[in-house]
């Protein structure tokens, strides 16, 4: 199926010291553009991060965002780390033993020692673990947020081709008979201007000129472009680039038709045909 560069998705976490929420936001680009907000603790992690994202997203402006909402103490009674605390002594006492005019902890330092009261965020190690865990958990849920933007997104394609199909299939019947209209009135004109009167002379320029109108060509290749785009989305995956060279080639043929038309009708068919093609062009720019 096709993806929608468009989505946003969060996870978040419970830490001894509070909650850790990771949060995706992506939009559609050209190609992959991954941008984070991290804070300093976090910074370490951004390789991994951007790895990790780029492994499952191939275009996109992504932002990713890592807060830490510390718990307060209201919430969370603080605690000693009784084994950390023991550490810390027995270290106190084998320094002291050994450099007697050391002065000894005080109860401030101990206090202010990293993991002493449990409230404080994991070692690198864990903590990448953990920030990995919840990128891995925001970009299943991103992606199936695209996955079913994009499910829309090929049933308006969809739509639009069918639309431009059914043109095709009522103004192509038509052709021979506008056309040969378009003829008699010009057949009519070039002997009302030519004083010779001269039949071979104005049959060959009436043939030549339903040379340059003939639009069937066109209507071929519309048809063509058509059954390629469903083919495509059909197909599914990274298609948004294709899709979009291929509004080139169906606006291209939509234009050839208005500047060849010889009638009203004609005239009209192409103009709603680069409106639909317009349309599908829109959408096609939020597809990966």
């Amino acid at each position: 199926m096709i993806v929608s560069m468009t989505g946003y998705a969060n996870a978040q976490t419970q830490l001894p010291g509070g909650v850790l929420l990771l949060e995706l936001r992506s939009v559609n680009h050209r190609y992959l553009e991954i941008s984070f907000r991290l804070h300093d603790d976090w910074r370490p992690l951004e390789p991994a991060l951007r790895e990790g994202i780029a492994a499952r997203l191939t275009r996109g402006k992504v932002e990713c965002r890592v807060s830490f909402t510390p718990h307060s103490t209201g919430q969370r009674p603080l605690e000693i780390n009784l084994p950390l605390l023991a550490q810390l002594t027995e270290l106190n006492t084998t320094v002291r033993s050994h450099l007697p005019d050391s002065q000894t902890l005080r109860v401030l330092d101990v206090l202010r020692w990293p993991g002493m009261l449990g409230d404080d965020k994991p070692d690198t190690a864990s903590l990448q673990e953990i920030t990995l865990a919840l990128l891995n958990q925001a970009l299943d849920d991103m992606s199936a947020s695209r996955q079913r933007e994009g499910v829309a997104l090929a049933q308006h394609l969809l739509d639009r081709a069918a639309q431009i199909e059914q043109l095709v299939a009522d103004v192509k019947p038509k052709l021979p008979a506008l056309v040969e209209a378009y003829q008699n009135r010009l057949t009519a004109k070039l002997q009302e201007a030519m004083a010779s009167h001269d039949d071979e002379r104005v049959r060959q320029e009436v043939a030549l000129f339903a040379q340059k109108i003939d639009v069937d060509e066109e209507l071929s290749r519309l048809t063509a472009h058509i059954k390629e785009l469903r083919r495509i989305v059909k197909t599914g995956g990274a298609v948004g680039k294709r899709l979009d060279f291929l509004m080139q080639e169906l606006n291209r043929e939509a234009n050839t038709l208005g500047s060849k038309s010889v009638s009203v009708e004609t005239s009209q068919v192409s103009m709603e045909l680069k409106v639909l093609i317009e349309q599908m062009r829109e959408q096609i720019q939020n597809i990966e």
